[in-house]
C-alpha cells in the first residue's frame, strides 16, 4: 500500500448498530471535527463505521475516529496497520477504545472484548463510572501534541478506565487523578481487574501517543457529548445537578478551549 499521502482526512463518526447513536451526539461531534478540518484548509471524507475504510485510506494522511460501537475487524485492522507502517496517522477519540461488548450470563451486564483493534490503537476501554467533573493534567508539557494547552483544566466528562496495551512504547500526554472505580453497584461494564489504574492508586491515563512504523496513533479519551435524542437517561453523577449543570445536553469538553487546542494539535500532528 505504498502511496503518496495527501492532506485529505477521513473521519469515522457513528454508533452501533448501523444508524444508531450509541448514547452520543454523533452529529455534533462530527460537525465540530469537520469545522476544525475546514479551519485548517483540509479536505475530508466521512464514514459511519470502518466497513469501507480500505476505500478511503489509500492516499489519506490522517484517520480520525469518534465512535461508540464500531471497531476494526481483523482484516480491517491489518489494512490499517499497513497504512500506519507506511506513514499514516490515526487520531482515536473517546469511544474508539471500546468496541464489542459481550453479555455475561443471563443478566444485563456486559464485558468489553479485547481485539486486534485495541492492539493497534494501544488502549482498551474497561468501563467508566458516572459522568462527573474532574481535572485533567498534562503529563508531557514538551510534546507538540500538548502545545499551548494549560498545565491542567477542568471538564465534565466520562472518567474512562483505559488499559494501556504497550506501556514501554507509549508516551502519556494526559492523566487525571480519578482514583478507584466508584460506579454504583450493578452499573458499568464487568472486568476482572482494574488494569487501568496506575500504581499510585489514583492516576489514570486519558491521552497518549505511540509511533507505529513511519506513522503513529494518538488517543484521547475525553470528548463525551450527548443530547436528549442520543441519551434520554445519561449516567451522570447526581452532584452535578447540585452544581446547576444541565445534564440533558452535555458538551462541556467540546466547549473547552483546552480540548479544542488538543484537537488542533493532533490534526497538525496527523498531517505533518
Amino acid at each position: 500500500m505504498t502511496t503518496k499521502l495527501s492532506d485529505r482526512v477521513h473521519v469515522v463518526a457513528g454508533g452501533y448498530p448501523e444508524g444508531a447513536l450509541g448514547g452520543h451526539d454523533m452529529d455534533y461531534a462530527r460537525l465540530r471535527l469537520l469545522e476544525l478540518l475546514e479551519e485548517q484548509g483540509l479536505l475530508a471524507t466521512v464514514g459511519n463505521d470502518f466497513s469501507d475504510v480500505h476505500r478511503w485510506l489509500p492516499g489519506t494522511r490522517l484517520l480520525i475516529s469518534y465512535v461508540a460501537g464500531p471497531f476494526l475487524n481483523d482484516d480491517q485492522n491489518r489494512f490499517v496497520r499497513r497504512w500506519l507502517d507506511d506513514g499514516g496517522h490515526w487520531l482515536g477519540l473517546h469511544g474508539t477504545s471500546g468496541g464489542k461488548a459481550a453479555r455475561v450470563g443471563d443478566g444485563r451486564r456486559r464485558r468489553m472484548v479485547k481485539t486486534s483493534h485495541h492492539d493497534t490503537l494501544g488502549g482498551f476501554f474497561l468501563s467508566h463510572p458516572p459522568t462527573r467533573k474532574f481535572r485533567v493534567d498534562v503529563a508531557d508539557r514538551g510534546h507538540a501534541l500538548t502545545r499551548d494547552v494549560p498545565d491542567s483544566f477542568e471538564t465534565i466528562d466520562e472518567p474512562y478506565m483505559i488499559e494501556i496495551q504497550h506501556p514501554s512504547e507509549t508516551q502519556l500526554l494526559l492523566t487525571a487523578e480519578l482514583g478507584p472505580d466508584n460506579s454504583p453497584p450493578g452499573t458499568g461494564f464487568l472486568y476482572d481487574e482494574d488494569t487501568a489504574l496506575q500504581p499510585d492508586g489514583k492516576t489514570r491515563a486519558l491521552g497518549y501517543t505511540r509511533d507505529i512504523g513511519k506513522g503513529g496513533v494518538t488517543y484521547i479519551a475525553l470528548g463525551h457529548c450527548h443530547s436528549p435524542a442520543s441519551q434520554a437517561r445519561p449516567n451522570v453523577d447526581p452532584s452535578l445537578d447540585d452544581a446547576g449543570v444541565e445534564t440533558a445536553v452535555l458538551r462541556t469538553t467540546w466547549e473547552s478551549d483546552a480540548y479544542m487546542q488538543l484537537l488542533r494539535n493532533a490534526i497538525a500532528w496527523g498531517v505533518s
